[in-house]
């Protein structure tokens, strides 16, 4: 509204500064960050005369990471806390084996300041997205401080024929699934929380209580699988699955694995007629009740055994990935209780 020349240059120069504080008042503040205390930007030189402030991490943007599936993202983000900014390249439900990076993918390593990954050869794309994408990370493998157990040999599964023995061998020696051990999960956290450390050294308490404080609630549910367990008799813990990674789970708390659709990874083509035949028999021979399909595949292949075999196909697992965030695998801690009790009671006689 344009304002008479009768009026005085007094009013005209109390108009503009009122015009001018209300502007001010209606400026949008930057987007927050999980870590940040923002501020308006057009106020940033009086805050630093009106707003002192000792702690010169209060304004220091949460560092990049990348954590490469599920599971460990939500070990990550119980350590890392406000002060990260996560990317989890496999999220709920996504296979790591047979997972194929994006364009997005790429960018997200090129930003960060540390890529968190399983190693044992899990994420099997992870070097060549690494090197694609130009990123100068840090990366940290979280296995690296775990004793592996072998890649499992010999099961039902390759005997028949050797192309799941060649899958075997293509993701090494050793397998790759370390978390279904909740000892195993106790010392990933710990080795998350030393790379946090390493990379942010200003927030190390921080990280060090996070990472103590979910160590304490890994070693409840530890305790709690074992109390499961004992439930079970020895003779009737016997497991079959779609593919072998429950092999750390077995080893920890004293089930066999009998034999596998698969084999070591979901990316093996499906089985023979002559591998099912000698799966099914060898179902019939450990005389289990039930057999177990997982969330990172299709349950068909499975109930097709199941239906061969005469025994029941038990509510589906949550093992290389969490479920989703309205499922009984929604966290780590959930999907292990969720697993473990499935298996229990599927089995019991």
């Amino acid at each position: 509204m344009r304002h008479p020349f009768a009026r005085s240059f007094s009013v005209l120069a109390l108009l503009s500064l009122l015009g001018l504080l209300v502007a001010c008042g209606n400026t949008p503040a930057a987007q927050t960050t999980p870590s940040a205390t923002t501020l308006p930007a057009t106020a940033e030189s009086a805050a630093a005369t009106t707003v002192p402030t000792t702690d010169s991490s209060a304004a220091a943007a949460p560092i990049k990471v990348v954590a490469t599936f599920s599971i460990l993202g939500e070990f990550v983000q119980h350590v890392g806390g406000e002060h990260i900014a996560l990317t989890t390249l496999v999220g709920p439900g996504g296979d790591a084996h047979t997972y194929e990076p994006t364009p997005r993918d790429s960018a997200a390593l090129a930003e960060a300041a540390l890529v968190i990954e399983n190693g044992l050869l899990f994420e099997s794309w992870i070097d060549d997205l690494y090197t694609a994408s130009g990123s100068r990370a840090t990366r940290v493998a979280v296995s690296a401080q775990i004793t592996p157990l072998p890649t499992p040999e010999g099961s039902a599964h390759t005997e028949a024929e050797d192309t799941h023995a060649e899958d075997a061998e293509d993701h090494g020696e050793y397998d790759p699934h370390v978390w279904h051990d909740v000892g195993n999960a106790q010392l990933m956290v710990a080795a998350i929380r030393d790379a946090l450390v390493a990379a942010d050294p200003a927030n190390a308490a921080v990280y060090s209580a996070n990472a103590e404080s979910y160590i304490a609630q890994l070693k409840e549910l530890d305790s709690f699988i074992q109390i499961e367990v004992a439930k079970l008799p020895a003779d009737q813990r016997k497991l079959i699955t779609t593919h072998d990674t429950l092999g750390y789970l077995a080893h920890a708390y004293g089930f066999e694995v009998i034999g596998t659709a698969l084999g070591v990874t979901t990316e093996s083509s499906d089985p023979s007629a002559g591998e099912i035949a000698q799966l099914v028999n060898a179902i019939r021979s450990a005389g289990v009740r039930a057999i177990f399909a997982e969330n990172v595949a299709n349950p068909s292949l499975m109930q097709s055994i199941a239906d061969e075999a005469g025994v029941t196909l038990a509510p589906t697992l949550y093992t290389d990935a969490l479920g989703t965030s309205d499922s009984p695998g929604a966290s780590y801690i959930e999907m292990m209780r969720y697993n473990v009790t499935t298996i229990v009671q599927s089995l019991a006689s």
